[in-house]
C-alpha cells in the first residue's frame, strides 16, 4: 500500500496499539496494530518506509507517553510551552525506533524477496525484535511500549518464564506477521495461521507449568502509600509533618506484619541526617515487634561525592540497597555541564543522584531473600538476574506522583507484574500516591491501593524457591534465536 493513505493506516495504527497495554488491557492490538504495518510495507522504497514507520512510532508514542508532559508541565515551573516542545521531541526521538524498523525491512527485502514465509514469520518479526531490544539498551534504554509488556493477562504470558518479555514481544510480531501473510495472500497464507494456532497453544500450555516452588510460609506485608502531595516533598514547613505521618503509620503496623514498606525517596532528606533522632527510633521499635521496616530515603555516599537513592532495611536486619539504573535527566543529567541551567526542567529536585553499584545481592527481609528495585529499574528485567535463585520475592519501591493521572502509574504495574510472571517470585510493590500491589508468582494483582488516597496495604504473599529458565539463562537463547532468524532471511534469497 503506496502514498499517503498507506502512511495514515500506519499513523492509525500505531495510535491504536497503547490500547493495548494498561489501563485499557485489549491486548490482541499488540497483535492487529503491527500486522497493519507489516501488511503495509509491501512494496515501499526505503524512503518511503522510513517515512511510513515514523508515522507509525508518532502514532505510538504520542499516546503512550504523553504522560510525559504532565512531569515537565507540573514540576519543573518550565511552563507549558516547553513542555509540548520537550514532550514533542521525546517522541519523536522513539518514532525513529520504528522508522528504522520499516526501513530496514524495505532494504532487506531490496537484496532480493525471501520466500513469504520467511519474510513474514522470521524477517519482519526479527527486525521487530531487534529495534525493541536497542530501544532497550541505548541510551541507558527505555522499554515503555514494548509488546510483550500488553501480555501479562494473554495465553502468551506462558512464555514470560522461557524467554523474558521480549520473547512475548516475538511472539506478537510473529502474530503479526502471519496475519499480515493473510492479508497479503489469504490463499497460499496457511502455514502462518497454523504457526499462530500452534504458538497460542504451545504458550497457553507453558502458562499451565508451576517452575518454582513455595519457599516457607506466607509473608505478611504492609504498604504505605502517603498520597502527599509531590511539591510538599522538598517544602520545609511540610517535612515534619511527613516524619510524623511515616512513623505513625508505621506504628499502627508492627507486628501485624513481618515487613513494613515506604515507597521511593518517602523522605527527601539524607538517612545520615536522621539517624539518631528518627531512624534508630524506628528501628528499635520495629526489632520489637520483630518486624522488618524497608524506608526509601536518599543516602550521602561515604566519599561525599555525591548520594543515592535508596532502600534502607532497618529492624532484626540491616542492610541498603543502592538504585543502579537511574533516569536520564529525572534523576541525573547527561552532559550536566551543558545542559544544567539551560531549561529549568534539566534543574529538578535531587537530579543529580549517583548509580549504585552494578551486582547487589537480594537484601534479608523477615527471614526471605528480597530483589529489590527503584522505580524505573524494574523496566529492566535481566538487571535483576543476578538475585537468583537466592532471592525468594521481589520489591519495589515507587513514586509515579510524577505523572499525575495519566497511564504512567497504571502501564509500571504492568511492568512490574512481568517481572514477576519472568522469575517466577511475587511482587510487592509500595508507591506514593498508587499503584501499590500485591502480586502473586504469575503476575496476577492480588490487591491494589486506589490512586491518590492515602492508604495501608495490608496482605501476604508467599514467597519462591527455584529457576525459571529465563533466570537461568536470560536473553542469550533469544538472541541466538534472531541472529538465526535474520540470517537466515539474508541468506535465503542468494540461495534462490
Amino acid at each position: 500500500m503506496t502514498g499517503r493513505r498507506g502512511d495514515l493506516l500506519a499513523l492509525v495504527a500505531g495510535t491504536l496499539l497503547p490500547l493495548a497495554f494498561a489501563p485499557f488491557g485489549l491486548f490482541p492490538l499488540a497483535v492487529l496494530a503491527p500486522a497493519l504495518l507489516f501488511f503495509s510495507l509491501s512494496e515501499l522504497t526505503p524512503r518511503a518506509a522510513l517515512r511510513r514507520g515514523f508515522a507509525f512510532g508518532l502514532g505510538l508514542f504520542g499516546v503512550g507517553v504523553s504522560w510525559v508532559y504532565v512531569a515537565v508541565a507540573d514540576f519543573s515551573d518550565s511552563g507549558a510551552v516547553t513542555a509540548v516542545i520537550l514532550t514533542a521531541l521525546f517522541v519523536a526521538a522513539l518514532a525513529v525506533y520504528p522508522a528504522l524498523f520499516a526501513y530496514g525491512a524495505a532494504r532487506l527485502r531490496a537484496r532480493g524477496a525471501p520466500p513469504p514465509a520467511l519474510w513474514y514469520l522470521a524477517g519482519l518479526p526479527a527486525l521487530w525484535l531487534a529495534l525493541e531490544w536497542l530501544r532497550g539498551w541505548l541510551f541507558t534504554g527505555f522499554t515503555w511500549l514494548q509488546l510483550g509488556y500488553s501480555q501479562a493477562q494473554s495465553p502468551l504470558a506462558g512464555l514470560a518464564p522461557l524467554l523474558g518479555v521480549y520473547g512475548i514481544g516475538l511472539a506478537c510480531a510473529v502474530s503479526a506477521g502471519a496475519l499480515a501473510w493473510l492479508l497479503h495472500d489469504g490463499r497460499r497464507a496457511w502455514p502462518g495461521v497454523m504457526v499462530l494456532l500452534l504458538l497460542w497453544g504451545g504458550a497457553w500450555g507453558a502458562r499451565q507449568v508451576e517452575w518454582t516452588g513455595p519457599a516457607g510460609a506466607p509473608l505478611r506485608v504492609a504498604l504505605i502509600q502517603d498520597n502527599l502531595p509531590q511539591s510538599t516533598k522538598w517544602d520545609p514547613e511540610q517535612f515534619d509533618a511527613r516524619l510524623e505521618l511515616y512513623a505513625r503509620l508505621t506504628l499502627e503496623n508492627l507486628g501485624a506484619a513481618d515487613a513494613v514498606i515506604w515507597p521511593e525517596n518517602a523522605v527527601t532528606v539524607f538517612y545520615h541526617e536522621l539517624k539518631d533522632d528518627y531512624f534508630d527510633w524506628l528501628a528499635e521499635q520495629a526489632r520489637a515487634a520483630d518486624t522488618d521496616l524497608i524506608v526509601g530515603v536518599p543516602v550521602k555516599r561515604t566519599d561525599a561525592a555525591g548520594y543515592y537513592t535508596s532502600l534502607m532495611v532497618l529492624g532484626t536486619h540491616e542492610a541498603v540497597y543502592h538504585k543502579r539504573h537511574l533516569v536520564p535527566f529525572g534523576e541525573f543529567v547527561p552532559l550536566e555541564n551543558v545542559l544544567r541551567g539551560l531549561i529549568r526542567f534539566f534543574d529538578l529536585p535531587m537530579s543529580g543522584f549517583s548509580p549504585g553499584p552494578a551486582a547487589q545481592p537480594p537484601l534479608p527481609v523477615a527471614g526471605q531473600r528480597a530483589a529489590m528495585s527503584i522505580c524505573y529499574e524494574d523496566a529492566f528485567g535481566e538487571e535483576l538476574l543476578h538475585n537468583f535463585p537466592q532471592a525468594t520475592l521481589l520489591i519495589n519501591g515507587s513514586n509515579n506522583a510524577w505523572y499525575g493521572d495519566s497511564l504512567a502509574p497504571h502501564q509500571h504495574l504492568e511492568i512490574s507484574r512481568m517481572r514477576a510472571i519472568e522469575s517466577g517470585r511475587p511482587l510487592v510493590r509500595a508507591t506514593t500516591t498508587g499503584i501499590s500491589a500485591l502480586a502473586d508468582h504469575h503476575g496476577r494483582v492480588l490487591a491494589t491501593t486506589p490512586q491518590f488516597e492515602r492508604a495501608v496495604l495490608r496482605g501476604s504473599v508467599q514467597p519462591m524457591q527455584g529457576m525459571t529458565p529465563y533466570t537461568r539463562w536470560g536473553n542469550g537463547p533469544l538472541l541466538i534465536l534472531l541472529f538465526v532468524m535474520l540470517g537466515t532471511c539474508i541468506i535465503a534469497p542468494r540461495r534462490r
